[in-house]
């Protein structure tokens, strides 16, 4: 809708509103707009179907999408529409012809399009010889940018047609409109001539715009000629870098290269390297002055000196080895770990005694996720006041990785070694490269083959990297390694490097450790004070047991998190008082138990012993079920065991029908019975030989109808001949047993040693039994010895079927 009304002199109209983005339309211009915002489209539909008028206004802010008065300029242009097209997308074109100037004076309303009034001014206009001068001037000036913009590379072209039509335009206000609008010029500068009423101004403004871009383009064409004449016209990256350096000269920036290359040599100077580095740092610098700036060759030789010249050649820390002060740092640190800090202790003993002229051995932690390896290198670093960097190489198989890449690829960088060493700016800091035992190979080489200099107190001091092209002294750097398991290694980096095994921690060690350590960082990282929440030492046994099932203490941590969490959410809620988590409620914070231990049988039973066994996660029982069955004198084995711990079960299988025919039980019967051994939690993976007596056990009892006690496990290594050999991982074992409630633990009698490693409480509640072979494990484990056994009223060959024990 549209009205106009005489008020006076003043011409008012009330309009609908065609918002534009980055364009301008003057009086007297015939322009094609497209609109594709809904109030647009309602505006101009509006517009078609009363009169054909069409207010039209630039926004102040193209990427405001929903416009109001404030956010459109305050002059814009009435148009009549001479055509729309409705566009597959919903989106028109639009063709208008612009009438007057208006100036907008207030809003009508926003839906469903903006209705503006606005107020039509006079146009004062004066007939002079100046405003002719002006008129033609305008148009020489138009022509000439026009001339310019033909070869420019950025300003657009001006149309044949609008140049002619503008020598054909003798009304100056109509002239200066027209020019304006097909002119090479920022949004703003049109803008700014619709907004000018008198002619005779606007023309002037105009001029100036015309001037100034003529400027503008006789200043492009001439860098472009001059950079053609350096350098050709092919090369069309070193014409962009040498246009932006003819640009700096013309204002007067002149110098910024020479300057780089001074800074480089007073680099140089002060970087403190070796003679050989210092000469090969000095050559690339002249081969730097010789390259020209845009050559890409420029950026290689910068590049090159500036990892160069970073590099800490001389820069050292200082150490303050004090072995009293390192042990309160390891025991502030870390809970446990007696062996490894006393390692780590004698290993910092001798780098203060012998300084740095002895070759110290590479240490290698390894052990179980979440043992702690990293941290106790981070302590290792705050107790020699040395810098700490870590560098993990789980999954590298690119050898460039650790020596880099040559300088003649393209986008070459140093290996992985002086990157690291550069970031820290020492020389010797404390070094920990993390996951060696994931490092593969491909056709790119071996990254582990690598490793060797780099580890090798012999060779290291002189360590070439690919990239660098000359040794870097890494002798002074104190190198530790981590691993989980030692056999990935290959021999020969393992030969470099002194092997200090972190054992999984036992229950009572992760609990002192969540008292300690856990609950108080995740009381702060939760916001909560001591006084918010309480975790007694019950609650802390059932999450070790129930909730976590692992060497480390990283899934305990995440479920003190998750209890920390519930009660901080309970104080958010403005609830008052502390928590308390027990043993009873512990289930509302972390829900049913995901785990369980193995307990102690509740009976004794014919054709069941309970072994021990170990896995990352700790000890734990090992119960073995042995079952006869009629056959052709077959082994089955099942619960998914490897292939050692069923030649362990073969064994155990020959021991006991060679110990059959010793004592004349069952005879020949045996040839058609088959022997059923199976080790419950099927889906778990088993494997070793430490199963070995259970096995031999389980069979003997099945075969002689014999029970095995309940309160007795056993763990050890079984031969053809009933020896049993030594086993490993014995404190580990002996503690889930003492756990399940086992009272009584056979172990191999050359293990007796390792039950100084169990604690106290653990030995004064177990009664071990050390044996050299079968005969003691049978005289103990069975509830009756084999001699009351008949010999050869046996019976039934499948007598030894699982079950509760029968009176004797």
């Amino acid at each position: 809708m549209s009205e106009t009304q005489d008020v006076g002199q003043e011409r008012i109209v009330d309009l609908p509103v065609l918002p534009l983005r980055g364009v301008v339309v003057f009086p007297g211009v015939i322009t094609p707009l497209s609109v594709g915002r809904r109030r647009s489209r309602e505006a101009v539909q509006a517009a078609t179907a009363k009169d054909q008028r069409l207010l039209v206004v630039t926004q102040r802010n193209p990427e405001t999408e929903e416009c109001s008065i404030d956010d459109l300029h305050g002059v814009g242009t009435l148009c009549h529409v001479l055509q729309t097209l409705q566009m597959p997308d919903n989106s028109l074109r639009v063709l208008v012809e612009g009438q007057k100037r208006v100036v907008v004076k207030a809003s009508l309303q926003s839906e469903p399009y903006l209705m503006l009034r606005g107020e039509i001014p006079e146009e004062p206009t004066e007939e002079s010889v100046a405003m002719e001068a002006l008129a033609r001037s305008a148009v020489e000036q138009f022509e000439r940018v026009a001339q310019l913009a033909e070869s420019s590379r950025s300003a657009p072209a001006v149309p044949a047609e609008a140049l002619a039509a503008a020598m054909n335009i003798k009304e100056p206000g109509r002239l200066a409109d027209f020019v304006a609008a097909h002119l090479p010029t920022r949004v703003e500068h049109k803008q700014a001539i619709l907004e000018i009423f008198p002619v005779r101004r606007r023309l002037e403004r105009l001029l100036e715009l015309l001037l100034r871009e003529v400027q503008v383009l006789e200043a492009e064409n001439e860098i472009q000629s001059r950079v053609k004449e350096e350098i050709g016209s092919s090369q069309r990256e070193a014409w962009l870098r040498e246009q932006l350096r003819i640009i700096e000269e013309e204002l007067g920036q002149e110098g910024g290269y020479s300057e780089d290359i001074e800074e480089l040599e007073q680099k140089i100077a002060e970087a403190g390297m070796p003679e050989e580095a210092r000469r090969k740092a000095e050559k690339e610098l002249q081969r730097l002055k010789r390259t020209p700036s845009v050559s890409p060759e420029a950026a290689v030789i910068r590049n090159y000196l500036d990892w160069l010249v970073g590099l800490p050649w001389s820069r050292t820390t200082e150490d303050s080895l004090d072995i009293k002060q390192a042990e309160r740092i390891l025991d502030e640190d870390h809970y446990g770990l007696k062996r490894v800090k006393e390692r780590v202790l004698e290993f910092l003993a001798v780098r203060m005694l012998a300084g740095e002229n002895v070759r110290t051995p590479i240490l290698c932690f390894v052990g179980p996720p979440g043992t702690g390896k990293t941290s106790i290198g981070r302590s290792i670093a705050r107790a020699m006041g040395r810098e700490f960097i870590r560098l993990s190489l789980g999954g590298v198989r690119d050898e460039a990785e650790i020596r880099g890449h040559r300088r003649t690829y393209v986008g070459a960088l140093p290996g992985r070694i002086i990157q690291t060493i550069s970031r820290v700016k020492s020389k010797n800091p404390v070094f920990m490269i993390d996951e060696v035992d994931k490092v593969g190979m491909d056709f790119r080489g071996d990254p582990s083959a690598a490793l060797l200099e780099v580890l090798d107190p012999e060779q290291n001091n002189a360590f070439v990297d690919h990239y660098i092209e000359v040794p870097f002294d890494l002798s002074q750097v104190l190198f530790i390694t981590t691993a989980n398991v030692v056999e990935p290694i290959i021999p020969a980096l393992r030969d470099r490097m002194e092997v200090i095994e972190f054992p999984g921690y036992i229950e009572e060690e992760k609990i002192a450790i969540a008292e300690q350590f856990l609950i108080p960082k995740q009381l702060k990282a939760s916001g909560l004070a001591e006084t918010d929440l309480t975790i007694t030492r019950g609650a802390l046994s059932r999450i070790v047991r129930q909730y976590t099932k692992e060497a480390g203490v990283r899934n305990l941590e995440r479920e003190i998190s998750e209890i920390c969490r519930k009660v901080a959410r309970r104080k958010a809620e403005g609830k008052k008082g502390s928590s308390r988590v027990d043993g009873r409620n512990l289930h509302r914070f972390l829900g049913p138990p995901q785990y369980h231990y193995g307990m102690a049988e509740k009976e004794d039973e014919v054709g069941v012993a309970t072994g021990l066994g170990w896995t990352e996660a700790g000890g734990d029982l090992l119960p073995i079920e042995v079952t006869l069955l009629p056959g052709k004198g077959d082994l089955v084995l099942t619960g998914r065991l490897g292939e050692v711990m069923r030649e362990s079960g073969q064994a155990a299988l020959t021991y006991a029908k060679r110990l059959m025919e010793r004592i004349g039980v069952a005879g020949d019967r045996l040839e058609k019975t088959n022997v059923h051994v199976h080790a419950p939690s099927g889906a778990i993976p088993k494997e070793g030989p430490s199963a070995g007596i259970t096995m031999a056990t389980a069979m003997v009892s099945a075969l002689l109808g014999i029970p095995v006690r309940r309160d007795v496990a056993m763990t050890g290594e079984v031969t053809l001949r009933g020896k049993v050999l030594p086993v490993g991982s014995v404190r580990e074992k002996v503690l889930a047993a003492h756990r399940a409630g086992i009272r009584h633990i056979i172990i191999p009698a050359e293990n007796e040693k390792d039950l100084e490693e169990i604690p106290g409480y653990a030995r004064r509640e177990l009664e071990f039994h050390c044996v050299s072979g079968m005969d003691e494990v049978l005289s103990f484990a069975l509830t009756r010895p084999i001699s009351s056994v008949p010999k050869g009223k046996a019976g039934s060959p499948f007598v030894g079927a699982p079950g509760p024990a029968q009176p004797a």
